[in-house]
């Protein structure tokens, strides 16, 4: 893994043109970044239902020689498989329409929330040791969104796994969600090395609220708000790369101007950090620690801890559209804020004493 290079490209938000990937923007983006020295494209057998990885072979792999770059994909055996020949079936389709012969990197996909679960029933983890085995695959690991408890329970199940991509940023750090810091040092307890996902937050550090946007500028006023996010996580110890889901030349551009000579944050701009850091978590609007002690009595299985992080999502940085996105991808199975029937069990047991049904009735209006 050493030839990894600092950064990544994430292709979940590849350019569109008409509703369409934008191949051709795609390639300029693919070229900036080889001819930079970076090396990492990672995707995903359901990113943008299949036309990632199929774009991906059109802009990389037809187009470089397979040994100058690393690639990886991901199975999701929680989206829609009934069987284990089902699971399994979604390697070969990664491998057929990406056409690049084998994956450098394959990660079971999002484990979490009770996804795990669905890998160990079609046994995908000895699935992942025969693709490695027979060289398919040259390294195995997994992306997770969970707490921390869960993320050492999985490790010590599968030490196997030669690597962990979690979802690290400056603002999720102390978040008790998210425990961006926690689940970090849980891996690295482990040995395990660890590939940065949602470094800008979804892009949300990329239009930071105006108080805290101009920390950054007293500190570095030529430095984009991104590039402090990407940096933050670069900066961190046992990371291989971090992913940056670039979405056009422009981006691009930006993150390889300060990644080809990755510089460490100074203490001056770790202490920024912490100052911006402590206005978002202000304009929290929702007390939520997600200690789930109201999930447990909620009849209607509503996902309230969920619920209040997409709500705080919007307040903090004000954009609905991403707020909505998250809502919607928390509570696509059930559990939406207007099943709420008020019968306040949840409120009874909340350690902050949060309002718990008043808050889901603004977010079922928000979110409707």
């Amino acid at each position: 893994m050493e030839n990894v290079k600092k950064l990544g490209f994430g292709l979940m938000r590849l350019p569109k043109l008409d509703g369409e990937i934008d191949v051709e923007q795609f390639k300029r983006m693919v070229d900036i970044f080889m001819e930079n020295g970076f090396n990492y494209f990672d995707t995903a057998y359901g990113y943008d239902a299949g036309k990632s990885e199929e774009a991906a072979k059109i802009a990389i792999i037809d187009r470089y020689p397979r040994e100058s770059f690393y690639f990886a994909t991901k199975l999701p055996a929680w989206a829609g498989a009934k069987t284990a020949e089902d699971a399994r079936e979604m390697f070969w389709t990664s491998l057929r329409r990406t056409g690049a012969g084998y994956f450098d990197f394959y990660l079971l996909h999002n484990l979490g929330d009770g996804r795990e679960e669905s890998f160990e029933r079609f046994g995908i983890w000895d699935f992942a040791k025969e693709l490695k085995d027979k060289g398919l695959v040259k390294r195995v690991g997994f992306s997770f969104h969970d707490r921390a408890d869960l993320l050492d329970e999985i490790l010590n199940k599968h030490p196997e796994a030669e690597f962990v991509q979690l979802q690290i940023n400056y603002a999720d750090w102390e978040d008790n969600a998210v425990q961006s810091r926690r689940c970090l040092e849980v891996a690295r307890a482990h040995g395990k090395k660890v590939i940065v996902m949602e470094p800008v937050k979804g892009g949300l550090l990329a239009k930071l609220p105006e108080k805290a946007a101009e920390i950054l500028r007293s500190v570095d006023p030529e430095a984009s708000q991104a590039s402090w996010a990407v940096r933050f996580a670069a900066s961190q110890e046992g990371i291989i790369t971090v992913l940056s889901g670039m979405s056009n030349v422009e981006q691009m551009e930006n993150n390889v101007s300060f990644m080809r000579d990755f510089k460490p944050l100074s203490d001056a701009e770790y202490e920024a950090i912490e100052r911006v850091r402590d206005i978002l978590a202000q304009s929290r609007g929702v007390p939520c620690t997600g200690c789930r002690y109201c999930v447990k009595d909620c009849p209607m299985g509503v996902k309230i801890p969920q619920i209040f992080e997409a709500l705080n999502r919007y307040m903090t940085y004000g954009d609905l559209a991403a707020a909505k996105s998250n809502y919607g991808w928390e509570t696509r199975l059930g559990g939406k804020a207007d099943e709420c029937v008020g019968c306040g069990a949840c409120e009874s047991v909340c350690p902050q004493h949060i309002a718990v049904p008043d808050e889901l009735k603004k977010a079922a209006e928000l979110f409707a």
